[in-house]
């Protein structure tokens, strides 16, 4: 065996090697349960006539880019609200103004350091509240979207109540894929301090 094919083979087996990670079987379900939905996600995204790809002209897609799903960017937290939840203004990726409601917080622990994400409410069409965490990070611009990314979030009213934040669920606001859109501009107080490998990358180069 020549030096390089030697050198070929051990790259091989190291690849191999990382990709065997282990994961307990919950863990691996619930890689599965998140590529299920991503798997869902990209054919609503390519075939739906309301998706950003087909809304407002048609935008070419070639699939969405993601980390590989990493149940340590899985997290439990209660809600803590602001005494004051007086509405701020924020500002939309075509410089509009916009009006939110930085309603309360959420936090999580990771490597050995506290970590908290706002929660915003905002006003629908039909006069509604919907509410929404926006964040950027340390591979805000680098590897993911440089505006920033969002999470989904359903408040359960009047308890107290332990949500999850799953990272692995972040995902890039329409404004990503098409300048047909305007979305919202997290603020210098959504930044988190930290390199959140998970969820959705880029989807331009």
């Amino acid at each position: 065996m020549n030096f390089k094919t030697l050198l070929l083979l051990l790259s091989v087996i190291s690849v191999f090697l990382l990709s065997c990670e282990s994961y307990t079987p919950e863990e691996k379900e619930y890689i599965k349960s998140i590529n299920e939905i991503r798997a869902n996600n990209d054919e609503w995204m390519k075939n739906d006539l309301n998706s950003p790809f087909n809304a407002k002209g048609k935008v070419d897609f070639h699939g969405l880019n993601y980390f590989d799903v990493d149940p340590s960017f899985v997290f439990k937290s209660t809600f803590v609200p602001y005494d004051e939840k007086k509405p701020i203004q924020i500002f939309g990726t075509k410089g509009e103004e916009r009006t939110a409601i930085r309603f309360g917080f959420l936090s999580f622990k990771k490597d050995g350091k506290e970590h908290r994400v706002n929660l915003y409410a905002n006003v629908g069409q039909d006069s509604s509240l919907y509410y929404s965490i926006w964040f950027t990070d340390k591979t805000t611009n680098n590897e993911t979207y440089g505006v920033g990314r969002y999470l989904a979030f359903e408040l359960v009213p009047n308890i107290e109540y332990v949500y999850t934040i799953d990272f692995n669920l972040a995902f890039n606001p329409y404004c990503a894929y098409t300048s047909a859109y305007s979305c919202a501009v997290p603020t210098k107080e959504d930044y988190i301090d930290l390199a959140i490998t998970a969820g959705e990358k880029k989807y331009h180069d």
